[in-house]
Protein backbone atom coordinates (compact mmCIF):
# COMPACT_ATOMS: atom_id res chain seq x y z
CA UNK A 1 0.00 0.00 0.00
CA UNK A 2 1.07 3.25 -1.03
CA UNK A 3 0.46 6.46 1.38
CA UNK A 4 0.62 9.80 -0.85
CA UNK A 5 0.35 13.22 1.13
CA UNK A 6 -1.93 16.11 -0.42
CA UNK A 7 -0.14 18.84 0.26
CA UNK A 8 -3.12 21.17 -0.74
CA UNK A 9 -5.85 19.48 1.24
CA UNK A 10 -2.84 18.59 4.07
CA UNK A 11 -4.34 15.17 4.09
CA UNK A 12 -2.88 11.60 3.68
CA UNK A 13 -4.15 8.97 1.04
CA UNK A 14 -3.70 4.92 0.89
CA UNK A 15 -3.46 4.06 -2.46
CA UNK A 16 -3.61 -0.01 -3.10
CA UNK A 17 -0.90 -1.63 -5.25
CA UNK A 18 -0.33 -4.88 -6.83
CA UNK A 19 1.45 -6.20 -3.35
CA UNK A 20 -2.32 -6.23 -1.77
CA UNK A 21 -3.61 -8.33 -4.47
CA UNK A 22 -3.44 -11.70 -3.04
CA UNK A 23 -5.08 -10.83 0.75
CA UNK A 24 -7.95 -9.59 -1.52
CA UNK A 25 -8.31 -12.36 -4.01
CA UNK A 26 -7.92 -14.98 -0.94
CA UNK A 27 -11.08 -12.83 0.66
CA UNK A 28 -13.08 -12.92 -2.75
CA UNK A 29 -12.38 -16.49 -3.56
CA UNK A 30 -13.32 -17.60 -0.42
CA UNK A 31 -16.90 -16.11 -0.26
CA UNK A 32 -16.71 -17.39 -4.25
CA UNK A 33 -16.32 -20.23 -3.44
CA UNK A 34 -18.53 -20.80 0.00
CA UNK A 35 -21.45 -19.82 -2.13
CA UNK A 36 -20.67 -21.57 -5.05
CA UNK A 37 -20.69 -24.76 -2.84
CA UNK A 38 -23.91 -24.05 -1.36
CA UNK A 39 -25.80 -23.09 -4.24
CA UNK A 40 -23.84 -26.81 -5.48
CA UNK A 41 -24.15 -29.09 -2.88
CA UNK A 42 -27.33 -27.37 -0.96
CA UNK A 43 -25.67 -27.34 2.24
CA UNK A 44 -28.81 -25.82 4.22
CA UNK A 45 -28.28 -22.70 2.73
CA UNK A 46 -30.97 -20.28 0.98
CA UNK A 47 -30.85 -19.31 -2.38
CA UNK A 48 -30.47 -15.85 -0.93
CA UNK A 49 -27.49 -16.86 0.97
CA UNK A 50 -25.86 -18.41 -2.33
CA UNK A 51 -26.20 -14.99 -3.85
CA UNK A 52 -25.34 -13.14 -1.05
CA UNK A 53 -22.14 -14.85 -0.62
CA UNK A 54 -21.25 -14.70 -4.37
CA UNK A 55 -21.98 -10.99 -3.89
CA UNK A 56 -19.75 -10.39 -1.24
CA UNK A 57 -16.94 -11.57 -2.93
CA UNK A 58 -17.58 -9.57 -6.26
CA UNK A 59 -17.57 -6.07 -3.90
CA UNK A 60 -14.23 -7.44 -2.61
CA UNK A 61 -12.63 -7.75 -5.53
CA UNK A 62 -14.31 -5.26 -6.87
CA UNK A 63 -12.44 -2.69 -3.91
CA UNK A 64 -9.30 -3.96 -5.12
CA UNK A 65 -9.91 -2.94 -9.10
CA UNK A 66 -11.36 0.17 -7.97
CA UNK A 67 -8.07 0.74 -5.39
CA UNK A 68 -5.75 -0.35 -8.04
CA UNK A 69 -7.17 1.73 -10.48
CA UNK A 70 -6.58 4.89 -8.06
CA UNK A 71 -3.20 3.62 -7.14
CA UNK A 72 -2.02 3.31 -10.82
CA UNK A 73 -3.85 6.67 -11.60
CA UNK A 74 -4.77 4.78 -14.79
CA UNK A 75 -7.29 2.63 -15.54
CA UNK A 76 -5.99 -1.26 -14.77
CA UNK A 77 -6.59 -2.14 -18.40
CA UNK A 78 -2.96 -1.85 -20.10
CA UNK A 79 -1.31 -5.35 -19.12
CA UNK A 80 -2.60 -8.82 -19.79
CA UNK A 81 -2.20 -9.77 -16.23
CA UNK A 82 -4.59 -6.73 -15.63
CA UNK A 83 -7.59 -8.12 -18.19
CA UNK A 84 -6.99 -11.10 -15.99
CA UNK A 85 -8.00 -8.97 -13.20
CA UNK A 86 -11.08 -7.88 -14.70
CA UNK A 87 -12.15 -11.31 -16.70
CA UNK A 88 -11.76 -12.82 -13.31
CA UNK A 89 -14.17 -10.41 -12.15
CA UNK A 90 -16.75 -10.44 -14.96
CA UNK A 91 -16.81 -13.86 -14.66
CA UNK A 92 -18.43 -14.66 -11.64
CA UNK A 93 -20.37 -11.41 -12.62
CA UNK A 94 -22.02 -13.51 -15.23
CA UNK A 95 -22.12 -16.43 -13.20
CA UNK A 96 -24.23 -15.08 -10.49
CA UNK A 97 -26.73 -13.79 -13.08
CA UNK A 98 -27.05 -17.02 -14.73
CA UNK A 99 -27.63 -18.53 -11.68
CA UNK A 100 -29.81 -16.26 -10.14
CA UNK A 101 -32.13 -15.73 -13.49
CA UNK A 102 -31.73 -19.60 -14.34
CA UNK A 103 -30.95 -21.50 -11.27
CA UNK A 104 -28.26 -23.82 -12.73
CA UNK A 105 -26.92 -24.85 -9.42
CA UNK A 106 -23.52 -26.15 -10.42
CA UNK A 107 -22.32 -23.28 -12.92
CA UNK A 108 -21.10 -21.15 -10.09
CA UNK A 109 -18.77 -23.39 -8.92
CA UNK A 110 -17.66 -24.14 -12.54
CA UNK A 111 -17.33 -20.57 -13.01
CA UNK A 112 -15.50 -20.15 -9.67
CA UNK A 113 -12.86 -22.32 -11.36
CA UNK A 114 -12.09 -20.68 -14.25
CA UNK A 115 -11.99 -17.01 -12.30
CA UNK A 116 -9.72 -18.81 -10.11
CA UNK A 117 -7.63 -20.37 -12.46
CA UNK A 118 -6.87 -16.60 -13.63
CA UNK A 119 -6.52 -14.86 -10.03
CA UNK A 120 -3.34 -18.20 -9.40
CA UNK A 121 -2.06 -16.78 -12.53
CA UNK A 122 -2.13 -13.34 -11.66
CA UNK A 123 -0.93 -14.56 -7.59
CA UNK A 124 1.86 -16.63 -9.38
CA UNK A 125 3.58 -14.26 -11.47
CA UNK A 126 2.51 -10.52 -11.02
CA UNK A 127 3.81 -8.45 -13.53
CA UNK A 128 5.19 -4.80 -13.54
CA UNK A 129 2.42 -2.04 -13.56
CA UNK A 130 3.77 0.41 -15.17
CA UNK A 131 1.80 4.25 -14.26
CA UNK A 132 2.35 5.96 -17.61
CA UNK A 133 0.20 5.09 -20.40
CA UNK A 134 1.07 5.65 -24.32
CA UNK A 135 0.06 8.22 -26.38
CA UNK A 136 -2.28 6.01 -28.08
CA UNK A 137 -3.97 4.55 -24.84
CA UNK A 138 -4.42 7.77 -24.09
CA UNK A 139 -8.75 7.98 -25.25
CA UNK A 140 -11.87 8.39 -23.90
CA UNK A 141 -12.24 5.09 -25.33
CA UNK A 142 -9.47 3.01 -23.98
CA UNK A 143 -11.85 1.82 -20.68
CA UNK A 144 -15.34 1.48 -22.79
CA UNK A 145 -13.63 -0.85 -25.47
CA UNK A 146 -11.53 -2.98 -22.98
CA UNK A 147 -14.31 -3.38 -20.36
CA UNK A 148 -16.90 -4.20 -22.55
CA UNK A 149 -14.54 -7.13 -24.28
CA UNK A 150 -14.21 -8.34 -21.14
CA UNK A 151 -17.75 -8.90 -20.13
CA UNK A 152 -18.31 -10.20 -23.31
CA UNK A 153 -15.95 -12.64 -23.03
CA UNK A 154 -17.49 -13.64 -19.69
CA UNK A 155 -20.76 -14.49 -21.25
CA UNK A 156 -19.08 -16.20 -23.90
CA UNK A 157 -17.10 -18.35 -21.21
CA UNK A 158 -20.93 -19.11 -19.77
CA UNK A 159 -22.50 -20.13 -22.72
CA UNK A 160 -19.32 -22.46 -23.01
CA UNK A 161 -19.58 -24.13 -19.83
CA UNK A 162 -23.37 -24.78 -20.64
CA UNK A 163 -22.31 -26.38 -24.07
CA UNK A 164 -19.35 -28.60 -22.43
CA UNK A 165 -22.79 -29.90 -19.67
CA UNK A 166 -25.05 -29.89 -22.47
CA UNK A 167 -22.40 -32.15 -24.21
CA UNK A 168 -21.93 -34.31 -21.72
CA UNK A 169 -25.59 -34.73 -20.94
CA UNK A 170 -26.14 -34.98 -24.32
CA UNK A 171 -29.34 -32.49 -23.69
CA UNK A 172 -30.77 -29.47 -25.31
CA UNK A 173 -32.30 -27.70 -22.30
CA UNK A 174 -28.80 -25.44 -21.72
CA UNK A 175 -29.75 -24.24 -25.60
CA UNK A 176 -32.18 -21.42 -24.69
CA UNK A 177 -29.73 -19.79 -21.93
CA UNK A 178 -27.00 -20.26 -23.95
CA UNK A 179 -28.57 -18.65 -26.80
CA UNK A 180 -29.34 -15.82 -24.28
CA UNK A 181 -25.84 -15.20 -23.30
CA UNK A 182 -24.48 -14.84 -26.74
CA UNK A 183 -27.13 -12.88 -27.59
CA UNK A 184 -26.18 -10.36 -25.11
CA UNK A 185 -22.10 -10.96 -25.46
CA UNK A 186 -22.29 -11.02 -29.42
CA UNK A 187 -24.14 -7.10 -29.04
CA UNK A 188 -20.82 -6.20 -26.05
CA UNK A 189 -18.33 -7.65 -28.65
CA UNK A 190 -19.80 -5.91 -31.52
CA UNK A 191 -19.76 -2.98 -29.52
CA UNK A 192 -16.17 -3.46 -28.46
CA UNK A 193 -15.39 -3.87 -32.28
CA UNK A 194 -17.31 -0.38 -33.38
CA UNK A 195 -15.57 1.24 -30.58
CA UNK A 196 -12.38 -0.36 -31.03
CA UNK A 197 -12.56 1.37 -34.94
CA UNK A 198 -13.64 4.76 -34.09
CA UNK A 199 -10.49 4.67 -31.50
CA UNK A 200 -8.01 3.48 -34.42
CA UNK A 201 -9.80 5.92 -36.47
CA UNK A 202 -8.75 8.85 -34.09
CA UNK A 203 -5.21 7.38 -33.13
CA UNK A 204 -4.08 5.80 -35.99
CA UNK A 205 -6.00 7.32 -39.04
CA UNK A 206 -7.32 4.17 -40.47
CA UNK A 207 -10.38 2.10 -39.00
CA UNK A 208 -8.96 -1.38 -39.62
CA UNK A 209 -5.82 -2.41 -40.31
CA UNK A 210 -6.02 -6.43 -40.49
CA UNK A 211 -3.78 -6.42 -37.44
CA UNK A 212 -3.25 -9.92 -35.73
CA UNK A 213 -5.74 -9.01 -33.33
CA UNK A 214 -8.50 -7.71 -35.34
CA UNK A 215 -8.29 -10.12 -37.38
CA UNK A 216 -8.87 -13.36 -34.42
CA UNK A 217 -11.67 -10.91 -33.09
CA UNK A 218 -13.48 -10.66 -36.63
CA UNK A 219 -12.81 -14.48 -36.71
CA UNK A 220 -14.55 -15.15 -33.11
CA UNK A 221 -17.09 -12.29 -34.23
CA UNK A 222 -17.93 -14.75 -36.84
CA UNK A 223 -17.91 -17.62 -35.40
CA UNK A 224 -20.93 -16.10 -32.59
CA UNK A 225 -22.92 -14.54 -35.25
CA UNK A 226 -22.63 -18.15 -36.80
CA UNK A 227 -23.86 -19.31 -34.09
CA UNK A 228 -27.06 -17.06 -33.89
CA UNK A 229 -28.06 -17.87 -37.41
CA UNK A 230 -27.88 -21.33 -36.89
CA UNK A 231 -30.22 -21.11 -33.81
CA UNK A 232 -32.49 -19.11 -35.54
CA UNK A 233 -32.91 -21.49 -38.36
CA UNK A 234 -32.78 -24.59 -35.90
CA UNK A 235 -34.29 -23.50 -32.54
CA UNK A 236 -35.24 -27.29 -32.28
CA UNK A 237 -31.98 -28.73 -33.92
CA UNK A 238 -31.72 -32.92 -34.56
CA UNK A 239 -27.90 -32.87 -34.33
CA UNK A 240 -28.09 -31.79 -30.54
CA UNK A 241 -24.29 -32.07 -30.60
CA UNK A 242 -24.07 -28.96 -33.59
CA UNK A 243 -24.62 -26.31 -31.42
CA UNK A 244 -22.33 -27.03 -28.48
CA UNK A 245 -19.31 -27.98 -30.87
CA UNK A 246 -19.92 -24.37 -32.73
CA UNK A 247 -20.04 -22.98 -28.50
CA UNK A 248 -16.39 -24.68 -28.50
CA UNK A 249 -15.15 -23.48 -31.54
CA UNK A 250 -16.32 -19.45 -30.36
CA UNK A 251 -14.66 -19.63 -27.35
CA UNK A 252 -11.01 -21.45 -28.45
CA UNK A 253 -10.99 -18.28 -31.47
CA UNK A 254 -11.80 -16.01 -27.98
CA UNK A 255 -9.00 -17.72 -26.50
CA UNK A 256 -6.97 -16.96 -29.43
CA UNK A 257 -7.83 -13.57 -30.06
CA UNK A 258 -7.48 -12.51 -26.12
CA UNK A 259 -4.00 -13.78 -25.75
CA UNK A 260 -3.35 -16.69 -28.16
CA UNK A 261 -2.03 -13.66 -30.45
CA UNK A 262 1.27 -13.52 -27.80
CA UNK A 263 2.73 -16.78 -29.57
CA UNK A 264 2.20 -15.53 -33.39
CA UNK A 265 5.43 -14.46 -34.68
CA UNK A 266 3.44 -12.08 -37.01
CA UNK A 267 2.37 -10.39 -33.49
CA UNK A 268 5.16 -9.44 -32.88
CA UNK A 269 5.28 -5.33 -33.27
CA UNK A 270 1.55 -5.37 -33.33
CA UNK A 271 -0.40 -2.59 -31.03
CA UNK A 272 -2.31 -5.20 -29.68
CA UNK A 273 -0.39 -7.25 -28.25
CA UNK A 274 0.34 -7.26 -24.42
Amino acid sequence: MVCVFNQAKGEVYAMLTWNEFLPFAAAASSLWLAGALSAMLQMGWSRKASISLISMGIVVYGCFVIGLWVGLGRPPLRTMGETRLWYSLFMMVSALTVYARWGYRWLPFFSFVVSSAFVTVNVLHPELHDRSLPPALQSGWFVPHVTVYMFSYSLFGCAFLLALAGLFRRRVEYLPSADRLVGVGLAFLTFGMLSGCIWAKQAWGTYWSWDPKETWAAATWCAYLAYVHYRLRHPSPERKVVPYLMLLVGFLLLQMCWYGINFLPSAKGSLHSY
